[in-house]
């Protein structure tokens, strides 16, 4: 946590117990276990409102997502710890994040909006309390003032479907281009380059501060970072940072429990009512071309493991198809070991688990390669093709590729599974074999598993 540490400074002001600002970073001594634990705690809730935003949420159903994901995650058995859970676990998070612009582009936007959301939740006086701490130079619109305005201000409220608050309701004045997102909604009232804003829209200044506060802070954070290394001395750091900016916070499927065995004269069956198209792609390229390549045989064969296919069965699945292409012998000496190795049969006897969503993402398939996700690496036209053949209707179909073209590959994923199943999947998609698990969860209930 030297880093952490480092980051501290000797002077700003007390953060406030119920949101803390983040200006400095918490002169505590943390354990590597729940270093790690608590960024995962507060992925989890960052993860879960990208996804929101990424569904098109509305502010309240956000509001409430938000609300559940906090309540959930960042709870902490002894009451007193909680705000060092928050704090703990965002500085980790900074570490993570700040080494790439992408990762500091999606831990800015998502913890902006989480702040923002936050911040609402709160009552009146937190709100002006947290004012305070930010140290905003601009004071409250004086009675005067006020009842001079009050007409003007009553106008804007209606214009927006409220009202002004009985008696001497508190505005701000500030700058017009502080808040332009107010400004460009006509949510404020504007004279002489000033903007009135109601004590109900101040979000949007404390946002803009700490949205700007977060952003330098990320850059001089990858510098700390980048200083540490050259200097070797996150030996111990290092592998956590790196992995929390592409876990999988799910089950691991590294045991297949819920379903019964998969059958091989099923399996087709199988493949295409429940297998996720990245599955799905390689088991058709493997039924076509009886070969695959490394990459896809590691990612379909831990994916079958995962769903019930037994060692014995895999290694007959394999043998009948590669055996067309290399020949019995040749599958035997070269193939049948990493089949074996992948159920921990051969070698240090790992029990590998099967891949998700993220790892699938992030991989890089080379020319004649068939792994990888397809709503990252196929062309929108082959996309089409293979979403159509899957069965999804073509108002559905735009969705998916909306959100494919926006690189939100999970979502395309969840909405794909929506629409072929006709089912609703508010969890979201984060692994092939939850995927195929809700899918046979659904036909099981009605009336038609194939496991």
């Amino acid at each position: 946590m030297e880093i952490l540490r480092s980051q501290a400074k000797s002077s700003g002001p007390t953060v406030t117990p119920t949101i803390p600002l983040y200006r400095s970073a918490p002169a505590l001594e943390v354990r590597l276990e729940d270093f790690e634990l608590f960024a995962i705690d507060r992925l989890r809730v960052l993860k879960g409102i990208s996804d929101g935003l990424s569904r098109g949420k509305k502010p309240d159903e956000m509001e409430k997502l938000v609300r559940d994901l906090w309540k959930a995650n960042m709870k902490h058995p002894i009451s007193s710890e909680v705000t060092n859970k928050d704090i703990i676990s965002h500085f980790v998070l900074r570490l993570v994040y700040c080494r790439t612009e992408e990762l500091r582009k999606w831990f800015l936007s998502i913890e902006t909006t989480l702040f923002r959301y936050r911040f609402q939740l709160e009552t009146s006086d937190v709100q002006r309390a947290l004012m305070a701490e930010f140290e905003l130079p601009y004071k409250a619109v004086g009675n005067v003032e006020y009842e001079g305005l009050k007409d003007k201000l009553s106008q804007v409220a209606r214009s927006i479907g409220q009202s002004l608050p009985s008696g001497n309701a508190v505005f701000y004045k500030v700058p017009f281009q502080e808040v332009p997102e107010l400004v460009a909604t006509r949510r404020v009232y504007i004279q002489k380059g000033h903007a009135y804003v109601a004590m109900n829209q101040v979000v949007s200044l404390v946002v803009t501060q700490f949205r700007s506060h977060l952003s330098k802070a990320l850059v001089l954070t990858n510098r700390k970072w980048t200083s540490m290394i050259r200097e070797k001395e996150s030996d111990r750091l290092t592998p956590i940072v790196e992995a929390l900016a592409t876990s999988y916070l799910g089950p691991d499927y590294s045991q297949p429990k819920q379903f019964a065995e998969i059958s091989l004269k099923d399996i087709d069956q199988v493949a295409k009512s429940s297998f996720p198209l990245c599955m799905r792609h390689l088991f058709e390229k493997l039924r076509e071309d009886h070969h695959l390549k490394h990459g896809g045989r590691m990612q379909l064969g831990l994916f079958l493991k995962g769903v019930g296919l037994p060692l014995d069965d895999a290694l007959v699945f394999w043998k009948s198809e590669f055996s067309r292409k290399v020949g019995t012998e040749r599958f035997d000496k070269e193939y049948a070991y990493g089949i074996r190795h992948n159920y921990g049969k051969e070698g240090k006897r790992v029990d590998y688990t099967p891949y998700s969503c993220q790892k699938i993402i992030s991989s890089t398939p080379g020319v004649g390669d068939h792994h990888g996700c397809p709503y990252r690496h196929f062309s929108e036209e082959n996309l089409r093709a293979a979403l159509g053949k899957m069965g999804v209707s073509s108002r559905a179909l735009e969705d998916v590729i909306d959100k494919a073209r926006n690189k939100h590959y999970q979502l395309a994923c969840t909405l794909t599974f929506e629409a072929v199943h006709n089912s609703s999947c508010d969890a979201g998609v984060n692994h092939p074999n939850q995927y195929f698990s809700d899918s046979q969860s659904i036909l099981k209930a009605k009336g038609n598993p194939v496991a």
